[in-house]
């Protein structure tokens, strides 16, 4: 990454606006966060600013609360978590802007840590009002940038703040370059990439940009019924993206033409209803009833793509193989998210529900690297300019 990070400043006896991603997911029933790892992935950064004497004020989003203040999107139980893990207080105020917020950013001595909150509670915020760029800069003397997961967007604590304070990236930020980065410019191979989820609109940049270093492309989840579409099979009631027909034709063209082995489901789990009553019935792909919908990969499918991921020595894989909430549709996620796991090779998870399915079967320590970022990951990886990074300083300005 060509961008200044915390480590080539001096950020002794400074304040430190650190832009976090603790858009954490709740447990409905207790309230309780459900998954911490968002959290846990700042910890280097926050912990590298409070060992070398900077006063850190944190600022995050939460949910979707727009421009509102909702109380249940308040970030006072992520300060909770966040004192726990850091072993020691996370103060609080109750805006992000405003004379609460500044004197909570006054009173910070070297080493504290402050949560403001939700930046969301104000419009201004996704609008990328200069107002509130310029108040949120206000409270601190240097910007640093470790939401990786938000880096896409354009918005006033991405790239507002930038515009008045020194602005450098965290050491979340430089660890998701060098691992996402590492699979496009120099992946051990052979390499495979492993892609589901719903829709095949959101991966097309992606698969276009980094097919050419491929050597296995797998598809699987509802993505891999347009695809089976192109191919003449039936679908039944699955969820088809008719004005990507052209796309996923094209994708395999490409695929043939570069050397890439392309695999498809051969085998599918279908049923009727999606609900957690439905019953599941396994039929080869060229029997899915028309009044069935696709609903996972099935087990000839698992057998095969598990075969040629075994010998891959790097795999990135984004989007889950079937109805991932349902559990009888989850077999097919869930095994490739085990066999992931025992892999000897480079493993990288694309953010997103990927990341909270190996999250949540306690997988996460047995890969390699799960991105933070769901769609900022795949913007990256489509070639594309991340706003919040491009605003950062370069290293040949230092």
């Amino acid at each position: 990454m060509d961008k200044l990070t915390i480590r080539d400043i001096d950020v002794k006896g400074k304040k430190a606006l650190v832009r976090v991603d603790f858009n954490v997911n709740f447990d409905e029933k207790t309230g309780e966060i459900s998954d911490d790892s968002r959290i846990r992935a700042a910890l280097p950064t926050i912990q590298y600013l409070v060992e070398q004497g900077a006063g850190v004020i944190l600022c995050s989003h939460l949910g979707r609360p727009d421009g509102k203040v909702v109380e249940s999107m308040r970030l006072g139980v992520v300060a909770r978590r966040l004192s726990q893990l850091l072993g020691k207080p996370v103060n609080t105020a109750g805006d992000c802007i405003g004379s609460e917020a500044e004197k909570a950013a006054e009173s910070l001595e070297n080493g504290d840590v402050l949560m403001l909150e939700n930046l969301r509670f104000h419009a201004e915020e996704e609008e990328n009002g200069p107002d509130f760029a310029r108040a949120l800069a206000g409270l601190a003397d240097i910007y640093v940038n470790d939401a990786f997961g938000t880096a896409h967007r354009k918005h006033a604590s991405i790239v507002g703040v930038t515009g008045y304070l020194p602005s450098v990236a965290g050491l979340l930020m430089e660890k998701e370059f060098e691992h996402l980065g590492g699979i496009m410019e120099k992946p051990a191979h052979p390499f495979g990439g492993l892609f589901g989820g719903a829709k095949v609109s959101d991966k097309v940049e992606m698969l276009e940009n980094i097919m050419g270093n491929m050597d296995f492309l797998f598809i699987g989840g509802g993505m891999a019924a347009t695809f089976l579409r192109v191919k003449s099979f039936e679908t039944g009631l699955s969820l088809i993206e008719e004005d990507r027909l052209e796309t996923a034709a094209g994708l395999m063209e490409k695929a043939s033409k570069e050397g890439v082995r392309l695999l498809l489901p051969v085998d599918v789990v279908v049923a009727a209803e999606i609900d957690d009553k439905a019953a599941g019935e396994v039929v080869a792909v060229e029997n899915v009833p028309p009044d069935k919908r696709i609903v996972d990969i099935g087990p000839l499918t698992i057998e095969g793509f598990s075969k040629e991921l075994r010998g891959c020595k790097t795999v990135f894989w984004n989007g889950t193989m079937g109805v991932n909430e349902i559990p009888q549709f989850a077999g097919g996620t869930r095994a490739m998210a085990e066999l992931l796991g025992g892999l000897d090779a480079v493993t990288v998870i694309g953010g997103g529900s990927t990341a909270e399915v190996v999250t949540n079967l306690g997988l996460a320590d047995k890969i390699t690297f799960i991105s933070t970022g769901g769609g900022a990951s795949l913007s990256f990886l489509g070639g594309k300019k991340l706003p919040g990074v491009e605003a950062l300083l370069d290293k040949s300005s230092s």
